[in-house]
Formats: structure tokens, C-alpha cells, sequence
């Protein structure tokens, strides 16, 4: 019997069937795990994060960001999107390793995992980036297998090319992906050495944004700022993700994080407003200094999670925040949201080469409904042609075989 045996005796409590109710939500983003029921709610958070990348490249493209007044800088921030993917990726992902440790769960095969991933990724990555880089960005051989493995952060002068500028969060998701077993591993070991379990993991995840707050020391004072595009500097993100994994599967749905739901979402605005202004640094590619970035890493991890966490801890259907976001449209919109995310700077790209409009000018109206509509389009299609088949085929590898029947029981002789 192990200590988590021990600990969750064999009884069916009310907590636990909240669990399990609440794990429906996420178990089609569990490796070797059947999908029940996906949660609408952050379905709609990807929506959200992915319609805020996009406003702000064509805030950007059109120059309206580096206007005046408050309306610009609340664009420009918009790239606080990026945070909140990076958590849900943390909070989903890290979910099944949290679940083992805690409850003694199975932990998830580390090869079945990353196949996952990779189908999950690269197909529709692989479609997008090469209608790109052979429309716009001439390369050799070595310049398109470094794109195609999703490595272009780590080549200098290879991060970034036409109509692809969004891609450099991908290469820091990939990371994570990969370093994500051996993360789950430790962990394990760490809170297995006695004390409470859950605890003994988020002391564990702690380190992390240490490890982020020495990234951006040492971007600063090496004067290195292509550290920003590796995981280490943005493992704070992530590792709120995870702790909010831990505190999911230790506390199930929080009813005190239901009740302040809506105060939550509001400081997540508020310190949102904070973070559009300059303690953050410039809107523009002027690196900031090393306390600006400081408050941003702070401020955007703040909102990520007072925005995440009234919708992952305290899992509830019939609540407004959720009816909001967890509608029909907005849980389809999340679902379609990573293609989404590869098209519309493409075609953005495409759009601002037919009508010839110079840099950070143009009609920022026209942009927006042209490359929506046309983005939109292309991902469900994308979606359906792909992601959704490769997804397919990674749960038929991950379903667990039918044990063969048993043999019906021979009919017994009546006693004499």
C-alpha cells in the first residue's frame, strides 16, 4: 500500500465524486486517458488569449498601439496572452503526474506523452510555417529543418521571418513539453520522501520562478535578450499552472475561490490596467531594464492567474463566468484556437502586401475584419483536416486494449 493508499482510504466520499465530476473536464488533455468531456470554460480562455494575440499584431501592423492615450497601451499589452497559453499548458499538462503523487494514479508513459504532443503540434505547424517561409523568407536546407523542428529560437537570425513573428512561443511550448516528464519525475521523488504530499510538490514547483527571475537577471546584465526566447524565462508561467494542477487534484472545486470569483476576475482587469502602463516597460522593441521587466513577469503572471483560476479551481457550470465563456461558440472558438494562432499572422502578412500599406499604417478596421474572417476560415478547416484527425490518432494509440473475456462458467451438476 502506498503512503497516498494510506492517506484516501477506499471510501467513496462526496469530495471524491466532485473530483471526478471535475477531471471530466480535462481528461482529453490526459495522456492515455479516454476524453469525457472537455471543459468549455477554458476552451473559451484559449479563445480569449488567442483573439488577444491577434488584435495586438494588427494593433501593431497598423500602428494604432503606439498611439496616445490609454485605449494604446491597453493594446499593446495584449501580448499577456502568452502567459495564460504557457499556464494552461502547466495546469493540463502537469495534471496527471500532480494526480499520481497525490493520489497514486498511475503516472503517464513519457513516450505515449510526447507522441501526443507531437501530433498534437507539429502537423498543422508543419503546413502553416512552410506555406510561409517558401512564400516570403528564402532559406537553405539547414534554415528549413531548423523551422521545422521548431528550433529557430535557439539559431541566431533564424528566430524570425516573414509572417511567421508569432512562432516564437512555440520552440518555449516544445521545451517544456519535452522537460516536462523528467520535471514530473522529480517532483514525484520529492514529495515520495515523507509530509504531506501536496504540499511538499508546490514547494517543489517554487523553484521555478526562481529559475525565471534568474533568466531575466542575467538577459539584463550579460545584455543577452535572446534568453527571452527560451523556457527558463518564462518557467514562471508554467509553474503556476502546475501549482494550480496540485491544488485541483488535492482540493477538487474550491467553493471559497467560487464565491470571490467574480472579485477575482475584476483585479485580474485591474492589474491588467496597471501592466498597460510604463512600469512595464515601452510598448515598442526597446528592451526595458531589469526592474520593468521584473514588474511585467510579475503583473502577467498576477493576471494569468487571477484570470485561470475562478475557472480551474472552481469548476461550475451554471455560473455566469462560466455560461460566458463556456457558451457553444466560445468552447468551439478554443478549440480551434492553436490554428487560429498559426494562420492570422500569415495573413496579416498577406493582406498588408495586397494593399502595398506601408509599416504601422493602414485602416486598423479593415485588417481586423479581413484577417479575421479569412484566419478563422482557414483554422477550422486546418482543424478538421488535421488537428483533429492527428488527435484522433493519437487517442486510438493511447486506448487501452479489452482484456479477452472470460470463458461463460460450465453449467454445475444439480447434487445428488
Amino acid at each position: 500500500m502506498t503512503v497516498s493508499d494510506r492517506r484516501h482510504p477506499p471510501t467513496t466520499s462526496r469530495n471524491q465524486i466532485d473530483r471526478n465530476m471535475f477531471y471530466r473536464g480535462f481528461a482529453d488533455e490526459t495522456p492515455g486517458v479516454r476524453a469525457l468531456k472537455r471543459d468549455a470554460a477554458l476552451d473559451g480562455i484559449r479563445a480569449l488569449a488567442a483573439l488577444g494575440v491577434w488584435l495586438l499584431h494588427v494593433a501593431s501592423n497598423t500602428g494604432v498601439m503606439y498611439g496616445e492615450g490609454m485605449y494604446a497601451w491597453l493594446l499593446s499589452r495584449l501580448g499577456m496572452a502568452v502567459p495564460v497559453f504557457f499556464l494552461l499548458s502547466g495546469l493540463l499538462l502537469y495534471r496527471p503526474w500532480a494526480k499520481a503523487a497525490i493520489e497514486g494514479a498511475p503516472r503517464p508513459a513519457a513516450g505515449l506523452y510526447l507522441w501526443r504532443r507531437a501530433l498534437r503540434v507539429l502537423p498543422v505547424y508543419w503546413l502553416v510555417a512552410s506555406l510561409a517561409l517558401w512564400a516570403w523568407t528564402p532559406l537553405d536546407w539547414t534554415g528549413w529543418v531548423v523551422w521545422l523542428l521548431l528550433l529557430q529560437n535557439y539559431v541566431p537570425g533564424l528566430h524570425s521571418a516573414e509572417g511567421l513573428y508569432q512562432m516564437w512561443t512555440l520552440p518555449i511550448e516544445m521545451a517544456f513539453y519535452l522537460v516536462l516528464p523528467l520535471l514530473g519525475w522529480a517532483l514525484h521523488r520529492w514529495a515520495a520522501r515523507g509530509g504531506n504530499v501536496p504540499v511538499r510538490l508546490l514547494w517543489g514547483i517554487a523553484v521555478l520562478p526562481v529559475v525565471s527571475v534568474a533568466s531575466v537577471v542575467a538577459a539584463r546584465v550579460l545584455e543577452v535578450p535572446d534568453l527571452a526566447l527560451w523556457l527558463p524565462y518564462h518557467l514562471v508561467f508554467f509553474a503556476c499552472g502546475m501549482a494550480m494542477a496540485v491544488l485541483s487534484v488535492w482540493l477538487g472545486g474550491s467553493r471559497v475561490i467560487g464565491s470571490l470569483a467574480p472579485q477575482l476576475l475584476v483585479l485580474a482587469f485591474l492589474l491588467y490596467a496597471v501592466l498597460s502602463t510604463p512600469l512595464a516597460g515601452p510598448r515598442t522593441l526597446t528592451l526595458p531594464t531589469l526592474g520593468e521587466s521584473m514588474v511585467r513577469m510579475t503583473l502577467e503572471a498576477a493576471v494569468a492567474v487571477l484570470l485561470v483560476a475562478p475557472f480551474a479551481l472552481a469548476p461550475d457550470p451554471g455560473s455566469l463566468r462560466h455560461r460566458l465563456l463556456g457558451n457553444p461558440v466560445a468552447a468551439y472558438l478554443g478549440r480551434i484556437s492553436y490554428s487560429f494562432f498559426l494562420w492570422h499572422a500569415p495573413v496579416i502578412t498577406l493582406h498588408r502586401q495586397i494593399t502595398g500599406d506601408p509599416p504601422f499604417t493602414g485602416d486598423f478596421t479593415s485588417l481586423a475584419v479581413v484577417s479575421f474572417i479569412v484566419s478563422l476560415l482557414l483554422s477550422i478547416a486546418s482543424y478538421h483536416l488535421i488537428e483533429h484527425v492527428a488527435l484522433t490518432l493519437g487517442r486510438r494509440r493511447s486506448a487501452p486494449a479489452r482484456p479477452p473475456e472470460a470463458p461463460a462458467p460450465r453449467p454445475v451438476a444439480p447434487a445428488a
